[in-house]
């Protein structure tokens, strides 16, 4: 008889976190201070603001009850100016050292909101500085870099970037997907990423999937294009500290969502068990033509599944939906981790 494996348990206390915010630093229209109180006010516990290529220490905006991620997004492009009909990439680093404010691979071409305030002349250096390209040796060389240099990475809006899906399959080092990024979606409908995640778990990657906001506030609060609080992270570490977080997220303990939530999800004798807030389907993803799924009946809602895994599972992944077609989806969880 197996033991229960908890993939989420419903001892370890889930923080509210928005990965990916832009504020006045680069193209934003709110300034750090705005976004945090904004943040704060909706409940949020942990907040990053990812200016970018901007890299910034926001600690003294963060307080006990709210912690200040430090990070920034960087670019590459085929010819560094912004071209609405070509391919791109945008990264997230994070750093694992609060005060960590390095720039991986500086290039003056991306340095437009560097200038603004002479922010360029005390930057901090780290990297390759000849000019990016926007290729698969050079991503993944990026990526190296970055994490030699203390962060992690994330991919971010996969279809907004009309990256070509068989070079993101090739991206290599990044730890999490931006699954779902909520500024991106309100304008393509495009950019929840289920279907590539699942592509990307079937070839056996391990990388874990987060949701964000990749706000700018263009419009205000209750408008209906409003980029604010559509889609978080739920991050489960084991206390409230910076270390505590970082160690989470490089661990995938988190889930994406745009509304609902996870209460448990366990694994014991081949079974999965999953509760939830009320939605209107459950599917258990394995990597095969056929998910697990329960579907509640017309006006009616459910909050929990159990579900017979295949055995040769390649991977498991739970994803539900609610009313209102607001998803919510763990990572991938690969046999060794389960069984």
């Amino acid at each position: 008889m197996n033991m229960k494996k908890y993939l989420i348990s419903p001892d370890k206390k889930q923080y509210k976190a928005n990965l990916h915010c832009h504020s006045v630093l680069s193209d934003g229209c709110k300034t750090p201070e705005e976004l945090k109180e904004m943040y704060k006010s909706h409940g949020y516990d942990i907040l990053a603001i990812t200016d970018h290529e901007r890299p910034r220490d926001h600690q003294s905006l963060a307080d006990e009850d709210f912690m200040m991620l430090t990070g920034y997004e960087c670019y590459i492009r085929p010819n560094a100016r912004y071209d609405k009909y070509d391919r791109e990439i945008h990264l997230n680093l994070f750093a694992r050292d609060p005060k960590n404010i390095k720039m991986v691979n500086f290039d003056e071409r991306y340095a437009a909101y560097l200038k603004r305030d002479n922010a360029i002349d005390t930057l901090v250096r780290v990297g390759d500085e000849r000019p990016r390209e926007y290729s698969v040796e050079y991503i993944n060389e990026y990526i190296k870099t970055a994490k030699e240099h203390g962060y992690i990475v994330t991919y971010n809006h996969p279809y907004w970037s009309m990256d070509n899906e068989s070079d993101i399959l090739e991206y290599d080092g990044y730890f999490s997907l931006e699954i779902c990024n909520y500024g991106s979606y309100l304008t393509n409908n495009l950019e929840y990423c289920g279907a590539l995640y699942d592509k990307m778990l079937c070839k056996g990657k391990r990388v874990f999937c987060h949701g964000a906001d990749d706000n700018h506030n263009g419009y205000p609060e209750g408008h209906p294009r409003c980029d604010s609080f559509g889609a978080f992270t739920m991050i489960m570490p084991d206390e409230f500290s910076y270390d505590s977080v970082f160690d989470a997220m490089e661990k995938g303990e988190m889930y994406a969502s745009m509304g609902p939530t996870f209460k448990e999800i366990s694994v014991e004798d081949g079974n999965i068990h999953i509760e939830c807030s009320d939605v209107k389907s459950i599917f258990v993803y394995v990597g095969s033509k056929t998910p697990s799924c329960l579907i509640a009946n017309e006006g009616e809602t459910v909050n929990c599944a159990d579900f017979k895994l295949d055995e040769n599972a390649r991977y498991v992944r739970v994803s539900v939906r609610d009313i209102y077609g607001r998803w919510a989806d763990t990572r991938g969880f690969f046999p060794d981790e389960i069984k």
